[in-house]
C-alpha cells in the first residue's frame, strides 16, 4: 500500500513539472521581443563589424545595421525585413544560410537562438521597441 502511495505522489509530481515546464515553453514562445533588447545586440555583436558607415558591407550592399531605421531600409535592391513575415525577410535566409550568400562572411554563423530571436521579432511585426 505504502509503494502505492509513494508511486503517485512521484507520478503527480512528474505530471505537474511536466505541466510547468510545458506552461513555460509556451510563455517562452509568447514573449515578445524588442528590437533594442533582443535583435540590436545580436546585430551589433554579429553585423557592425562591416554594415556601418565606410564598412565593406555598407559599400557593397547599402545595408546600414548601425540604427533600426538603417535595417528598415534595407539594401540598394530594397527591403531586408518583411514586418510580420520572417520567411520573406532575406535578413533572416542570409543569417540561416539558406542563400547563396551567408552572412556573417567569413566568421561564426549565428546560433540557433539567435536566429530565432530574429524570427521572432519580425513574425511579431519587427517593431522599433
Amino acid at each position: 500500500m505504502a509503494n502505492k502511495v509513494g508511486m503517485r505522489s512521484l507520478l503527480a509530481g512528474a505530471a505537474l513539472a511536466l505541466g510547468l515546464m510545458s506552461g513555460s515553453a509556451v510563455a517562452s514562445e509568447m514573449q515578445e521581443m524588442t528590437f533594442k533588447e533582443d535583435v540590436y545586440p545580436i546585430i551589433t555583436y554579429r553585423c557592425l563589424e562591416c554594415h556601418v558607415q565606410g564598412g565593406p558591407g555598407m559599400v557593397y550592399s547599402g545595408l546600414d545595421l548601425q540604427s533600426y531605421e538603417g535595417l528598415m531600409r534595407g539594401t540598394k535592391h530594397g527591403p531586408v525585413v518583411v514586418a510580420g513575415k520572417p520567411m520573406l525577410s532575406n535578413l533572416l535566409v542570409l543569417v540561416s544560410g539558406k542563400a547563396g550568400i551567408r552572412m556573417p562572411h567569413n566568421r561564426r554563423r549565428l546560433t540557433k537562438c539567435e536566429i530565432d530571436i530574429i524570427s521572432k521579432w519580425i513574425q511579431q511585426g519587427a517593431k522599433n521597441n
